[in-house]
């Protein structure tokens, strides 16, 4: 119930803040706008100021004139606002039969179309701008005071950039380094082929290049480095596990198993892979608290959890002034936008598979109920980073999209003439057929992974 209950309230969100931009833009523009819809398919229950509330649908030959009636439909996986005089998802042509009017899409000027088709993505780019801005400005930032890279594991891209665990980093590029955040703002944002890299090993200082694109490949694929000291952290429990018998919860902190001091989750893996069908003793911290338990792993060596690690080191806190926040949020949505962007290049090179960098309605689900769970700063961010992939993905040159129709209106408007509505209408078709089998896949693929 958590899941729909989160679900419903993240895409409700986010549908209304994108739907309402076009709505918004169109009335600017003097647009008679039709339908403002949260949902798709048949209307559940809408209002107008001919009608006022009512369920069901309207009759079909219902005509408001400009009387926008403001719905809710069946299945809440988008929304749309239906706007007089354009070819769109509803397929309505029957505007075609006559003359442009003024208060339509099509007689508008070129500039007035492109902002009207432009203003969902550009409203979702705001909320996740004031997002950030909220967190910078009233929050701030969590600094981690260190520059000791933690325990690299094996073939990872950071050891083959030639990093080892444990190592200092002192340098980069000659800028001395004071926190994590340099560390990772430094390998990042620098523009060089190759990022030079100084570091003390075991006592010694030594230098080292790093290469551009092995950089970049390890940050889009989730891991690159991360800072030390470090203890578990359980990421998720599964239901009906040694793990959720015990009392064991998300959140929880690992810090012995059997007397043995635990710095990473490799550790984890390995001592209770090792301990088959054996009661172990595991201390854990759960907030201020510090908990023990006993469980058997039984005879495949596994209590049902998902670990990470989790910076447990010394950190402060960095405030921003109000543009200070502002200009650090933009400074975010660049970074995200250009891993976003590097995420979608491996997969169409297959790099990356598709189902390891979409989720669906499952996975927009979990994650809303489990950030929230966390705190509302949690949620927010998790916000942001959902409006942010809306208006990267709903800005692409794609059928059916807002960067399709950008394309459509961009070359009518260099002709000077509107494409064949045959044309338009069979564009839409693929695109629309394309979304959905798109669509069908992606939570085909949520549910094989639950």
């Amino acid at each position: 119930m958590d899941y729909i209950i989160y679900f419903i309230i993240t895409v409700g969100i986010l549908v209304f803040v994108h739907e309402f931009g076009h709505f918004a833009a169109a009335k600017m523009c003097k647009i008679r706008v039709d339908a403002f819809a949260i949902g798709f398919g048949k209307r559940i229950c809408g209002y107008n100021k001919i009608d006022g509330f009512s369920w069901g649908d309207l009759p079909k030959d219902w005509d408001g004139k400009g009387n926008t009636d403001y719905r809710l439909c069946i299945f809440p996986l988008g929304g749309y606002v239906k706007v007089a005089g354009m070819v769109d998802e509803s397929m309505d042509t029957k505007f075609m039969e006559s003359e442009p009017q003024p208060w339509e899409f099509r007689s508008k000027p070129t500039y007035q179309k492109l902002f009207v088709i432009t203003a969902g993505v550009l409203m979702n780019l705001l909320l996740t701008v004031s997002i950030f801005w909220g967190i910078n400005f009233f929050q701030g930032k969590q600094v981690f005071k260190s520059t000791t890279i933690s325990k690299i594991e094996e073939n990872s891209f950071a050891s083959k950039a030639g990093f080892k665990s444990y190592d200092k980093i002192i340098s980069i590029d000659g800028i001395p380094t004071k926190d994590w955040d340099e560390i990772i703002d430094n390998l990042l944002v620098s523009s060089k082929a190759n990022v030079t890299v100084q570091v003390e090993r075991d006592g010694i200082e030594q230098k080292f290049d790093v290469s551009r694109n092995l950089i970049t490949e390890g940050s889009q694929n989730g891991f690159f480095l991360f800072p030390y000291p470090t203890q578990p952290f359980i990421q998720d429990v599964m239901s009906d596990s040694p793990a959720e018998d015990a009392g064991i919860k998300p959140g929880d902190i690992f810090i012995s198993i059997d007397g043995s001091e635990l710095k990473d989750r490799e550790q984890v893996v390995q001592l209770i892979s090792s301990n088959k069908e054996k009661n172990i003793e595991i201390i854990f911290l759960r907030g201020e608290d510090t908990l023990k338990v006993m469980i058997n792993p039984g005879i495949e060596g596994k209590i049902g959890i998902a670990v990470t690690d989790a910076y447990t080191g010394e950190f402060e806190f960095k405030t921003y002034g109000f543009f200070g926040a502002l200009t650090h949020s933009i400074d975010n949505i660049g970074q995200y936008t250009i891993l976003t962007f590097g995420m979608l290049k491996n997969v169409i090179t297959g790099k990356i598979a598709f189902n390891q960098a979409f989720g669906g309605p499952v996975k927009i689900a979990q994650y809303a109920a489990r950030s929230a769970d966390t705190g509302i700063s949690s949620f927010l961010f998790f916000l942001a980073m959902l409006s942010l992939s809306l208006a990267i993905i709903n800005i692409l040159p794609f059928p059916a999209l807002d960067g399709g129709h950008f394309i459509i209106i961009l070359i009518e408007g260099i002709f000077r003439r509107e494409l064949p509505l045959k044309v338009k209408i069979a564009i839409q078709n693929a695109g629309f057929v394309l979304l959905l089998a798109l669509m069908a896949f992606i939570i085909y693929s949520d549910i094989i992974s639950l």
